[in-house]
Formats: structure tokens, sequence, C-alpha cells
């Protein structure tokens, strides 16, 4: 038997595949868990396994200090928690939303009383309670609230604290995963190009791996790049040389009838970066397409 006397309660509400993932592993590291979903036939096999399923939200929030929200959205959150007392409560909140939401939110839960954590998940359902599976969980908002229970929230994934602004959980949340999609693109662009070739993409997998790996140094060069406002000294395959090969990129796309519109708007910032001043940028790196993109958005 789990001893549970030590171990602190908790609210969850929502019980999707990630809520449900997170519910099942606080159960089985011994916290008293009450859990509330809209739909309330999700909670069943949880009360199975020892949770107390509430009959409202209201009855959930109630039950314990420490609420933890997994829901769809932001609307989702305000729509469970509205006219609720919440006075006191420790707000926990895993959707996925933007910045701008967890900053809202955690105005809203200070004027209703409570502390508030905005969560990010690194994470897939699959890899919760799996700690060699490597998730984790971004968190910002008050640090006082993530100190008293940071050892209930590393339960589920790691906790990494980015600071007292709301905002910053989701801001590094959607900043790992915008660079997961543009990878993800390349990946798909690359197995395009080889179809119907007689390549296996079992044989390309391995080289794919093993190139991108190589190429990862980009992520910290550039952040030194960003820095220091130099970009550059050390460049091997400069700005210039990058634009003129994106050529061969886009005719060999054509030769194979793939579309090339998953990596042809990066090379096109490329060529409007080198364009704009070829003197003063094709010695550059491709860093300085971030500083054209926050212009462009302006």
């Amino acid at each position: 038997m789990t001893d549970t006397s030590t171990k602190t309660p908790l609210t969850l509400i929502g019980l999707g595949s990630m809520g449900t993932a997170l519910a099942r592993t606080w159960l089985a590291a011994g916290h008293p868990l009450t859990v509330w979903n809209r739909t309330p036939a999700k909670a069943g096999a949880l009360a199975a396994e020892g949770a107390v399923v509430a009959a409202s939200a209201a009855e959930a929030v109630a039950a314990n200090g420490l609420v933890v929200l997994c829901l769809l959205d932001d609307a989702s959150v305000g729509s469970a928690l509205e006219g609720l007392d919440l006075t006191g409560k420790d707000l926990v909140d895993l959707t996925t939303g933007t910045p701008a939401d967890g900053r809202a939110r955690a105005a809203w839960a200070q004027e209703r009383g409570a502390r508030f954590l905005d969560g990010g998940i690194m994470a897939t359902p699959s890899m919760i309670g799996v700690p060699e599976a490597g998730g984790y969980v971004f968190y910002s908002g008050s640090p006082a609230l993530f100190e008293a229970h940071r050892g209930t929230l590393e339960v589920p994934a790691g906790a990494r604290f980015v600071g007292s602004d709301p905002g910053h959980a989701a801001l590094h949340d959607v900043a790992l995963l915008s660079a997961m999609t543009g990878l993800f693109a390349g990946i798909s662009h690359a197995y395009a190009l080889i179809e119907g070739e007689g390549i296996s993409p079992k044989d390309l997998a391995p080289l794919l791996t093993e190139w991108l790996g190589a190429m990862g140094f980009f992520a910290g060069t550039a952040a030194e790049r960003l820095v220091s406002g130099d970009f550059t000294t050390g460049v091997e395959s400069n700005l210039a040389m990058q634009v003129a090969a994106s050529a061969t990129y886009l005719r060999t796309a054509a030769e194979q009838g793939v579309s090339p519109e998953l990596i042809s708007p990066y090379l096109d910032l490329m060529r409007e970066r080198l364009t704009a001043d070829p003197a003063a940028h094709g010695d550059e790196d491709t860093t300085g397409v971030i500083k054209l993109l926050k212009r462009r958005a302006a």
C-alpha cells in the first residue's frame, strides 16, 4: 500500500489524454486526488484507481488547495472556473495557450485571491510518469507557489521554472514547438523528394537523424550571434552562398514533382535579407533572418 499521509492532496480539472496520464501518475505516487471533467464518463476508470470524482467543478476546487487545470484552451479554463471561490487557492494551469493567455489568466487569478502558475508541457501523454523519456514542464508565474509544490509538480515530469512573468512558460513551450514544426517540415520535404525513386525511407531515416543532429550546432551559434550582434565572424557557409545554393533545392523539387511550399518561405526570407544589402549581409550566416522576421511583423 502507498502511504498517502505525507503526500500533497490536489485537484485535477480536465481528463483528456494528457489529464488522464497526469492523474494516473499522481495516484500511483500516492497523492490524494480529486478529479472533475465536463464529460463524467472519463472519470470512471480513475475512480477505480483511487481518485475522488467531484460532482462539479465547484466541488473539485473546494476539495483542495492545489488545483491543476489541463483543458482544451484558455476559454475552457475560464468557463470551468467562472463564479467559483478561488480565495487562497493555488492554480496551476497546464492548458496550452499563448503568453498573453498566461499573463491575463494570472491577473484574473490574482483578482480572485489565488496564486497562479502557467505551464507548458514538453511531453506526450505516453512520456508522463516515465522519467527516462525526458519529458518536462515549463512553469512561470508565482515563484513561491512553484517552490511550495515543486515536489508534487515533479511527479509526472520534470519541472523547469522559467521566471515570474506568467507568459514565459507558454513562450518557451511555443518556441520549442515552433522549432519542432520547422524540423518536421524539412523532414517531410526530404521524404517527398525520394518518393518513387527506389530509395527506401528506412534507408534515408538514419541519414536524416545523423545530419540533423550534426546541424544542431546552429541553435547555440545563433544565440551567440544574437547576443553579440556579430553575424559574420567564423561563418563558413555565408548567406550569399546559401541563397545561391537554394536555387538547386527548388529545381530539384520541381524535377521530382514536389511542391516547395514547406521550405520556400525560409528560402525567400534568406533571399530578401541578402538582396536588401548584399555588401552588408552577404558574409553573414542565416541568423539575420530572425531580425527580418521581427521587422516584418511590426
